[in-house]
């Protein structure tokens, strides 16, 4: 469900400590990045429990060798943001894969210092989309698959009936 920042003011859960800045810092970041919307979804930890928490979704723009790209990203807010960094993925389309890095590991978790030494007082939410776009404009971390989903299928499937054929001839050779 996307929101709007009124939208969002309304349904911000009860359990976020810092609702007023949190509001701040997002209506800044969407009067500077039109592609990123606030979503109120479910998140689930890696430790199995799940909360409903904001994450602005969408997109961002990267300039790599002059050509701009639109970076798919979830940056979600713990209900204790802005006093915690954000938890930060890649959101690949279907046509995309991973590129993993020193920043950006399999799972499409971003990791950088700018995170790891989050400091509610210097750090926020637009200075973040900024650092990862800097970041992203030197080490792309996303690519274009190089063949659709459809063709690794039909080279497994191949493979696969070029083995059971060999299997069938080798035991008719071994009777």
């Amino acid at each position: 469900m996307t929101l709007t920042v009124r939208d969002l003011r309304r349904i911000l859960p009860k359990t976020y400590n810092h609702r007023r800045e949190v509001l701040s810092e997002i209506s800044t970041v969407l009067s500077q990045h039109q592609y990123l919307q606030p979503v109120l979804e479910k998140f689930v930890f890696n430790d199995g429990t799940a909360k409903m928490l904001i994450n602005l979704t969408g997109t961002i723009e990267v300039i790599y060798n002059g050509k701009r790209y639109n970076i798919p990203v979830s940056l979600w807010l713990k209900e204790n943001y802005p006093r915690t960094a954000p938890i930060c993925y890649l959101k690949p389309t279907s046509e995309m894969v991973i590129v993993p890095s020193r920043h950006v590991n399999s799972s499409g978790e971003i990791t950088m210092p700018y995170l790891d030494e989050w400091r509610h007082t210097q750090c926020d939410l637009h200075s973040l989309i900024q650092v990862i776009m800097a970041m992203f404009s030197e080490v792309p971390p996303l690519r274009m698959r190089l063949y659709p989903e459809d063709c690794k299928i039909t080279i497994v499937v191949s493979l696969q009936q070029v083995l059971l054929i060999r299997v069938a001839y080798m035991r008719k050779s071994h009777m």
